[in-house]
């Protein structure tokens, strides 16, 4: 029982050094940076960097307790070959699929948000992709499987997110100027 719980400290304790340099960032840089921005901008950008830090927990974490044993094992190349799990009957493909779209479904949202006179498609669904795409390629090098698939269905999670950024934007946009006019900013 004692090597159980030793076992769990230390498989949290790596998460917490993770999540303590997020908020070590957060505190000391990010949070006096957007503040001096506004309230509207702090809200919106500490929403999306709160999201970033989730998404980081499930698709790489631990980031730092693993940098040392990075390269100690073989770097498994992306599957290439879309929706090959549905043919082979791998895993839960649907349940895969769903959670993917709506993981980059915030991203989709906020990121029109995060962006002064950027409120394009296009640009909001390349950064989705670049991010996805950077993940997909650091995968393997934190001992995760790495898949088109997964490319293509966040992709679409974040288009499905700006969809609802285009339909919620009047509501998004009333909701920040009002809470700037209760400080008499903007």
């Amino acid at each position: 029982m004692g090597s159980e719980r030793r076992d769990t400290i230390k498989y949290m304790t790596r998460y917490l050094v993770d999540f303590g340099a997020l908020a070590l960032l957060y505190g000391l840089v990010l949070f006096k940076r957007w503040r001096a921005k506004g309230r509207d901008v702090l809200l919106v950008n500490t929403l999306m960097y709160l999201y970033l830090s989730l998404v980081l927990y499930f698709t790489m974490m631990p980031v730092i307790a693993s940098i040392p044993f990075v390269l100690n094992h073989r770097y498994v190349p992306m599957n290439l070959a879309p929706f090959i799990d549905v043919s082979m009957g791998r895993g839960d493909f649907f349940r895969q699929v769903a959670l993917n779209i709506i993981m980059m479904m915030p991203f989709g949202f906020l990121f029109p948000l995060t962006q002064k006179g950027a409120r394009q498609f296009s640009k909001t669904v390349l950064s989705c992709f670049l991010l996805s795409l950077g993940i997909e390629l650091l995968q393997p090098f934190f001992n995760r499987s790495s898949d088109i698939t997964d490319l293509i269905t966040n992709s679409a999670g974040g288009v499905l997110g700006y969809v609802l950024y285009v339909i919620f934007r009047p509501v998004t946009v009333w909701i920040l100027d009002h809470l700037c006019a209760r400080k008499g900013e903007r």
